[in-house]
Parts: structure tokens; sequence; C-alpha cells
């Protein structure tokens, strides 16, 4: 596993506790750099993920709330609520990451923590998300 992967992966897990737990994300990264309850720190990409979808979290959550055919973000299963978040982040306000990665990631982690749906849920709405980009960023 590459190190963005692993950095997205430990950014998926704050995004989820925090929701979890009603706290803030980024209040709870802050505790996770300070205080961490694994024995590898918080990579840097991770936090800027958790930083990043925070500052755009009602945007994203607006577009993937339209886009996703009927699909209320509360009636998203939270693992996966947390990489769409994460996959939209990358692909409308993280220009180093290719679009193609972007969604790969998020498939490919949903395919590891989350329902056998999840994928293809994932996948289908991050492309239609790339498919509109140019669009939503005029």
């Amino acid at each position: 596993m590459g190190a963005r992967t692993k950095a997205r992966k430990r950014a998926a897990d704050i995004l989820f506790e925090a929701e979890q737990r009603g706290v803030d994300a980024v209040g709870l990264l802050r505790e996770r750099v300070a205080r961490p309850l694994t024995e590898s720190p918080v990579p840097q990409y991770a936090a800027d993920v958790v930083e990043g979808v925070s500052a755009h979290r009602d945007r994203i959550d607006e577009l993937l709330e339209t886009y996703s055919n009927g699909w209320t973000i509360e009636r998203m299963p939270a693992v996966d609520r947390a990489l769409l978040r994460i996959g939209a982040w990358e692909i409308l306000f993280n220009d180093d990451v290719p679009d193609a990665v972007a969604i790969d990631e998020a498939v490919d982690l949903a395919a590891q923590l989350s329902t056998d749906d999840s994928p293809s849920f994932v996948n289908g709405l991050l492309a239609r998300l790339v498919d509109i980009k140019p669009t939503l960023l005029s």
C-alpha cells in the first residue's frame, strides 16, 4: 500500500470517527497528531485531506446529494460518506491528484472497508462529478 493510499485511509478513519462521535474532524485530527493512538504518526497528506474536506464539506455534501440519484447524505453508509468526501475533495479541490487516481483510490478503499455495493456506488458518483467538473468550477 502506497504512502498516499495509507494517508487516505487514515483520513477516512478520522473523518468517520469524528462523524460517529459528533466532533469536529479538524479538532480530532489535532488530537490524533498530538496524541496518536498508533505507533505511526498521522501522515501530512492525511491532515491535508481532513482539513480540505472540512473546509469544503458543505459544498461537497451538496454535490454528493445532488448527483447521487435519490440518495441523501444521511442514507449513505458512513464509510462511503467519508470516502466520497475524500474523493470529491481530491477531484474538485486538489489539483495534485489526477481525477482517475482519486476515483480508483476511493473505489479500492470502499472495496476494503464497506459493503459489496459500495465500490460501484462510489465509482459512479465520483465519475459523475468528474464528468460535470468543468461546470462546477466555472
